[in-house]
């Protein structure tokens, strides 16, 4: 049986709001699209904080596979979230803007 190929691409290295081409045909495979019609997800792995890891796509035109990675941005942008909910728990913000 022969293997396919897997392509890496790292979010953190691409320009854009996610989209990407496809490194083997060109397609534009763009998280905002939805349809399945230029890709299709296969796999997706979280760590054990349950955030991404890594998704494995297939482009529909030609059928190869792509391996996303560069997902760390998303636990700092996690940790900042928390630490703006702790700020704000601790009624460091004035939380009544209609008084």
């Amino acid at each position: 049986m022969m293997q396919r190929s897997v392509y890496k691409v790292n979010l953190t290295k691409i320009v854009g709001e996610g989209e990407f081409p496809c490194p083997s045909c060109g397609e534009i495979i763009s998280p905002d699209d939805g349809s399945e019609i230029v890709y299709e997800i296969l796999d997706v792995k979280t760590n054990e904080d349950n955030l991404l890891e890594e998704i494995l796509v297939v482009c529909k035109k030609c059928g190869i596979m792509i391996r996303l990675e560069g997902f760390e941005m998303l636990k700092e942008i996690k940790n900042e979230l928390f630490d703006c909910d702790d700020y704000l728990l601790k009624g460091n913000i004035e939380t009544n803007l209609f008084e």
